[in-house]
């Protein structure tokens, strides 16, 4: 098992790598399991200081597990769909099809930034079907995001699988975004950053997206993103499992909580 982890790392490191980091130290993190626990939930947390060359980890062995993106992944279809044109910019509105949704909030027309926001998951889909399955195959194979397995279905394959992600992945990914080192061009990596600015407090601006997904049967949450400090981005992504209801507003109760521990926040 042990061996296995380390390829799971070394492969995100390897695909993920911002040129700032020619080498990358596991840092374990098992005070931060207190969190967790305060909040009853079981999961993953990873920071990404790639200045440094440090991945600070609690949870190693789920940290290299794969999940479904879920709604993380609006970040990466925003990004194909500025890209390729499929849409203009971040305010154009996308039709979400005229079909009652689980949340009265998907309910309307809306932009890419508003979408972001309720996490429309019937706007993305409506990207993701104007990009197209080949397109979409093709980014997501370049970047080397997760397992790089997106299957037939061009508008559910980051809620259904195939794509999977772990939160190391996650993490990297994150990384090269803040660091604008994709091979999307500048204005949309400058965009989906506006977009995903989540506080301007004082000391740090941090950017970070939702998802909420399934596992077997049981609830999965994200929040992945990264903070600018000082100069410096500490990119990070959490997983936790949803059992109960007022799980899923523990995912930012969490990730913040071991932010502002390894004084980040």
């Amino acid at each position: 098992m042990r061996t296995f982890l380390h390829c799971v790392f070394a492969a995100a490191a390897f695909l993920c790598a911002a040129p700032a980091a020619t080498a990358t130290e596991i840092v374990d993190r098992p005070e931060l399991g207190k969190h967790f626990e305060a909040a009853g939930v079981s999961g993953t947390f990873v920071m990404l200081d790639a200045d440094a060359g440090r991945l600070h980890v609690f949870d190693r062995e789920r940290a290299a597990r794969r999940f479904v993106p879920a709604s993380t992944f609006k970040i990466f279809n925003g990004l194909v769909a500025l890209e390729t044109g499929v849409i203009k910019d971040e305010d154009e509105l996308v039709p979400y099809g005229g079909t009652p949704q689980r949340l009265k909030a998907w309910e309307r027309d809306m932009s890419l930034r508003d979408g972001m926001r309720v996490s429309s998951v019937p706007v993305y889909q409506e990207l993701a079907r104007r990009a197209g399955l080949e397109r979409m195959r093709r980014y997501v194979q370049l970047v080397g995001y997760g397992n790089g397995e997106i299957g037939d279905v061009v508008d559910r394959f980051w809620l259904d699988g195939p794509l999977a992600i772990s939160a190391v992945e996650q993490a990297f990914f994150a990384n090269r975004l803040a660091r604008r080192d994709l091979p999307f061009g500048e204005r949309g990596m400058r965009i989906m950053r506006d977009i995903l600015r989540q506080d301007e407090a004082s000391g740090h601006d941090l950017f970070a997206k939702t998802g909420w997904g399934d596992n077997g049967g049981i609830g999965l949450g994200w929040w992945v993103g990264w903070v600018e400090r000082e100069g410096k981005i500490y990119a990070f992504a959490l997983n936790i499992d949803l059992r109960r209801d007022g799980d899923a507003a523990k995912r930012q109760t969490v990730a913040r909580a071991c932010l502002t521990a390894l004084q980040v926040l």
